[in-house]
């Protein structure tokens, strides 16, 4: 056993004392530091947290300012732009509460049969409508109603009426619908122009998509002056091509320009999927408005007509005759006493019927090529050509007559088939 001197115990406790001073004050020193840059980011988050909740000098999202530009004038640019988005909503607000109540919605029934081939009410298509006058005519496609049993209007009270149709334009795709709403007060879509529509413009759509009542979608035209091919293949000219959502059950409903006025019946959808791809057509108002009359007083629109019976001319026919042209209306027949006659059409040879399908064909009559400006290749493109016209007015009709062409005057009569 090793023995220590008091001197060496108390020259031991000193040297321990010593060292355990040293180590505390370093860690002293350590974590004063720590605390301090602790003390100093909390400052720094509060300053920056109050900066940000200082609203009255920052503006909501990114102001950028453009060469030559100062800070305060991008800071208004930014709040015009603002303004002008507001504004843009509440015009939207208003006409849909000023005239939603003027679309309806359309429902029909159609005769079916059954398995013992009795006739039964099948539910069958359904769109939308707009009123367009206080007595109870709407607007609307052809499509929708055109096979329809029985047709009903459900106006946007809830309250459902029994329609009558007045009258069927197939080749605008257009109808005129009556109820007899007693003494309620309906709601009237103001008509607009589809003269001066220009691409760009805004556009609202309201209709009954997949029965969603009243829907409203916005939107630009994308194109005017579209030429659009229907569901029974006849060329509907002049269309409003919009990016408005339009849907199934959308068709008949009225687009409107920002002044809330109709401007164009929503009509068809362009999809592969059968849902909207931002590609839709409306019939321009400024067709309704010509043809709502006709349709009002005689139920159907009254065009003017070549008094003729056509064939139209494919390629096998063209071979089979030998014809000059591989395209046109050739004249089979002319009816006596008829205005084309008189003009100096001619028509085939009756000697010689063709049979084709089930009917005949007279070769060796003229064939049309062109009316006035139009070019006519199909039976769709002659009622095109004629679509604007009425009995009595005189064309300019193109014919080819053995190996050559001439143009002749006819004064149209009136046309007295419809087309399905």
């Amino acid at each position: 056993m090793k023995f220590y001197t008091r001197k060496q115990l108390l020259l031991t406790v000193a040297v321990c004392f010593l060292t355990g001073a040293i180590v505390a004050g370093s860690f002293r020193s350590f974590f004063g530091k720590e605390n301090n840059q602790g003390e100093r980011d909390e400052s720094a988050v509060t300053a920056l947290i109050s900066e940000a909740a200082d609203t009255s000098s920052h503006d909501f999202g990114w102001v950028e300012t453009l060469p030559g530009q100062s800070e305060a004038a991008a800071v208004e640019i930014s709040t015009l732009s603002q303004n002008a988005a507001l504004e843009d909503e509440r015009n939207s607000i208003a006409i849909y509460d000023r005239y939603n109540s003027a679309v309806v919605n359309i429902s029909t029934e159609v005769i079916g049969y059954n398995w013992l081939f009795e006739p039964i009410p099948r539910e069958g298509s359904s769109g939308s409508g707009a009123v367009i006058s206080e007595d109870g005519y709407i607007l609307t496609n052809t499509h929708v109603v055109a096979k329809a049993y029985k047709v009903y209007v459900t106006l946007s009270d809830g309250d459902s009426y029994e329609g009558t149709i007045v009258g069927l334009d197939p080749e605008n795709d257009l109808a005129v619908l009556k109820i007899d709403a007693k003494d309620k007060k309906l709601t009237v879509i103001p008509f607009g122009s589809s003269d001066a529509l220009e691409v760009g413009q805004k556009v609202l759509a309201i209709g009954n998509p997949f029965g969603y009542d009243r829907t409203l979608t916005q939107g630009i035209i994308s194109g005017v002056s579209r030429p659009v091919r229907s569901g029974n293949n006849l060329i509907i000219k002049n269309m409003i091509q919009t990016d408005a959502s339009i849907n199934p059950g959308n068709s008949g409903g009225p687009l409107l320009n920002s002044a809330g006025e109709l401007i164009g019946i929503n009509t068809i959808i362009y999809s592969p999927s059968g849902g909207s791809v931002g590609i839709g057509f409306a019939v321009p108002v400024d067709t309704a408005r010509r043809v709502i009359p006709d349709l009002i007083r005689y139920g159907k629109v009254n065009r003017g007509w070549i008094d003729i019976v056509p064939v139209q001319i494919n390629s096998r026919i063209a071979h089979y005759a030998q014809l000059p042209v591989s395209s046109g209306i050739l004249i089979s027949e002319i009816p006596a006493q008829s205005t084309a006659g008189e003009a100096g059409l001619k028509g085939g040879d009756k000697r010689r019927p063709i049979r084709y399908g089930n009917s005949f064909i007279y070769f060796g009559g003229d064939i049309i090529t062109a009316v006035g400006e139009t070019p006519v290749h199909t039976f769709g493109d002659l009622l095109g050509a004629l679509e604007e016209t009425r009995p009595g007015d005189q064309v300019a009709v193109t014919i080819v007559r053995g190996k050559e062409e001439k143009t002749v005057m006819v004064t149209l009569s009136e046309r007295t088939f419809s087309i399905k």
